[in-house]
């Protein structure tokens, strides 16, 4: 039966591998990793957890193989605590650089998103000083339709006041017109009557000349011949 001193020392083992294989995928997402910096500090967190469980399992494998009776088995558990120890640094080095690429990698992503937000802003400028003077246009255009509109409102009102004054002459001329048709139709009864009247002393002229005649020629008769 294994010693419990033996047991810890295997279990100590196992956590150390299964602690330095996570810290080894850690390191890995963060090369991986390219941004944002909230992505990469949360891993850099979990790594310092990993780290801090390692770091404790080595000290306690250190002092199981301190406690060791035999000196062979100290120096071989010794010998693995410092394996271990460099192992970890050889993580904590692979760490640092794998932060370094991450950083580098966001750094230039962040410049890339900065140039293109520029563009966009220019792009955005451009559109609103674009979208300004096609406004200015149209206000324009709708001024000088809402001009034009005026005028002919102003034309028709004139045109209105004109026709309105012809139709005042109009009707003023129909009236004159009325009162000279009566004055016409007046006149030409007059003339009617007067030409009545002078086809009937006509006729009394010509009658009272025919009697004078016939009364002339009775006496010429008489006198010159008394026997007929």
């Amino acid at each position: 039966m294994a010693a419990p001193q033996d047991v810890h020392v295997r279990i100590c083992n196992q956590e150390i591998v299964k602690f330095d294989l996570e810290v080894k995928a850690l390191i890995q997402d963060i090369r991986d990793c390219s941004g944002p910096l909230s992505a990469l500090t949360e891993l850099n967190t979990k790594v310092k957890e990993k780290f801090q469980h390692l770091r404790r399992r080595i000290q306690e494998l250190e002092q199981s193989a301190k406690e060791q009776d035999k000196e062979s088995e100290k120096q071989i558990l010794l010998q693995e605590v410092e394996n271990h120890k460099k192992q970890m640094l050889s993580n904590q080095t692979s760490w640092r650089k794998a932060n370094l690429t991450c950083k580098i990698a966001i750094d230039n992503l962040e410049k890339a998103e900065l140039l293109q937000g520029g563009d966009l802003l220019r792009q955005r400028k451009t559109t609103k000083e674009s979208l300004a003077q096609t406004s200015s246009a149209i206000t324009e255009s709708l001024m000088g339709i809402s001009r034009m509109m005026s005028q002919q409102v102003q034309q028709s009102e004139e045109a209105m006041q004109t026709l309105a004054n012809s139709s005042r002459t109009i009707l003023d001329a129909n009236e004159e017109f009325k009162s000279m048709s009566g004055t016409i139709q007046l006149g030409r009864k007059l003339i009617t009557k007067y030409n009545r009247r002078e086809l009937t002393d006509k006729l009394l002229i010509f009658l009272a000349l025919a009697l004078f005649l016939a009364t002339v020629l009775y006496i010429v008769k008489k006198r010159l011949f008394p026997f007929l």
